[in-house]
């Protein structure tokens, strides 16, 4: 055990050491197979594969020809329920999608027989954070351990696809996380990262600034700077603070605090846009909220205290709401409240109301993202987050998996990679065994994940060959 253990922290603190110069290379969710070392071998087994950072590994078999037999799938991009397809991949890409008296299995095609049950597409979740909040004690190789688990936890639930939303004071971790995967080092979702994100420090801080943190700055010459840095870094995504804390006046209205000057917050989003990046916005309501939408950042994430006039203009503009309900609706943020206030007013209600409200806004595209942070939510468990959206967003069961699939698909930029089961896709594909347009809870118990043509996870099937 003791062995394993030392490998694996071994391995994961390579690829994070080598993350900066592979970085690059890595950041295409579907990898070069490792290469042959160079001969001669003359060492122990049969000649190994090398990684293009430098990793040896036993070289991964040649690609399957595998057929999928689906009782049910879910069409993500028309809503509807096809019965008795047959989904044929190559690899790590779908070949052929159609009804099983159209689709040929070629011969010698493993077999994998979900016909008793609902096949989706791999789910995907727009906001987590593969790693814990870091413990003042705690170690890098702790963290990054803990990160393993989580991102693992997270793929058996059915996320093949995930875009992370801050390290929680570790650093560019998540860059070594999401190219360990790539490389197939360890399993887990395909990732989009936003590394440590950037807050404003404008008023003195409390003590010294944590360089595994937040990156603070207190311009807009120091923001773009900031940008520029997280990208150079590996970010795939800008992750930014436009409020922070919310409060009760006494008459019981809302107040949020403002962090960025909306000039500054212009820069930082004009700046992620020019290099070719995409912006996330932390925001809980007020005027930080407003400049967001005002300034364009991509995803509006939370956002309390929504208003529609905003969630109109995030239409007009294209920008996509984040809601994250399962984070912000737990009992634990009443009892916040209810310390604060006395048991008079409370944030939940002013959320689930500004939720359903932007989900009954036309042309709003909601996203599926979790929060899932290890702290309020277990890794694993984010699926609850479609019921609540069913439930407190009153948004239906099918717009509901659209938006964990095809609109999340969209927001990240991978439309033409996954978020529906089609010719050419990742062959990325979950499966229940009974109907979630029924009952959306059924997604919480994911029985079957295959991940790029590699089953993770089988409850449900019969595996043979023809």
């Amino acid at each position: 055990m003791r062995g394993r253990l030392s490998r694996t922290i071994f391995c994961v603190i390579a690829v994070f050491m080598g993350a900066l110069s592979v970085g690059a290379q890595t950041r295409n969710s579907e990898m070069p197979p490792p290469q042959l070392v160079p001969e001669p071998w003359r060492h122990a087994g049969a000649r190994p594969c090398m990684g293009p950072d430098g990793g040896v590994t036993q070289c991964p078999p040649a690609p399957a020809v595998i057929a999928v037999r689906a009782g049910r799938l879910f069409d993500s991009k028309s809503g509807q329920m096809k019965a008795k397809q047959v989904v044929l991949l190559s690899g790590q890409r779908i070949t052929e999608v159609g009804p099983e008296g159209q689709v040929k299995i070629p011969a010698g095609a493993q077999v994998i027989d979900l016909s008793q049950a609902v096949v989706l597409p791999g789910l995907i979740d727009a906001h987590t954070h593969m790693f814990d909040f870091r413990k003042a004690d705690g170690s890098t190789e702790a963290s990054m351990l803990i990160a393993v688990q989580n991102v693992q936890n997270n793929l058996r639930a059915g996320f093949t696809s995930a875009r992370d939303m801050a390290t929680h004071g570790n650093g560019f971790g998540d860059v070594a996380i999401r190219d360990a995967i790539n490389l197939g080092r360890i399993d887990g979702p395909r990732y989009q990262v936003s590394t440590m994100g950037i807050g404003w420090g404008a008023t003195p801080a409390k003590g010294p600034e944590d360089p595994l943190g937040e990156t603070i700055i207190r311009s807009a010459e120091e923001g773009v700077a900031a940008v520029r840095n997280q990208i150079q870094h590996g970010a795939d995504w800008i992750k930014l603070f436009p409020t922070g804390a919310y409060s009760f006046s006494p008459t019981g209205e809302d107040l949020y605090v403002l962090t960025y000057p909306l000039p500054i917050l212009q820069a930082m989003i004009d700046e992620a846009h020019r290099l070719g990046h995409k912006t996330g916005c932390h925001v809980y309501g007020g005027e930080g909220q407003k400049n967001a939408i005002v300034a364009g950042c991509d995803t509006i994430e939370h956002a309390f205290g929504l208003k529609q006039d905003q969630a109109n203009m995030m239409v007009a503009k294209g920008l996509y709401y984040d809601p994250t309900l399962i984070r912000y609706t737990q009992a634990y943020l009443n009892d916040n409240d209810d310390k604060a206030t006395g048991g008079k007013y409370r944030i939940v209600p002013i959320f689930e109301k500004a939720a359903a409200m932007a989900a009954a806004t036309p042309g709003l595209k909601i996203l599926v993202g979790s929060g899932a942070d290890g702290d309020t939510i277990a890794h694993g468990s984010q699926t609850l987050e479609f019921a609540n959206l069913v439930k407190i967003a009153e948004m239906s069961p099918v717009r509901a998996l659209q938006a964990g699939t095809i609109v999340n698909a969209e927001a990240l930029g991978w439309k033409d990679e996954v978020g529906s089961i089609e010719k050419g896709k990742f062959a990325d594909l979950v499966a229940v065994s009974n109907d979630p347009l029924a009952d959306i809870t059924e997604v919480q118990r994911v029985k079957f994940v295959m991940k790029g043509g590699k089953v993770i996870k089988n409850e449900l099937s019969v595996a043979s060959s023809k």
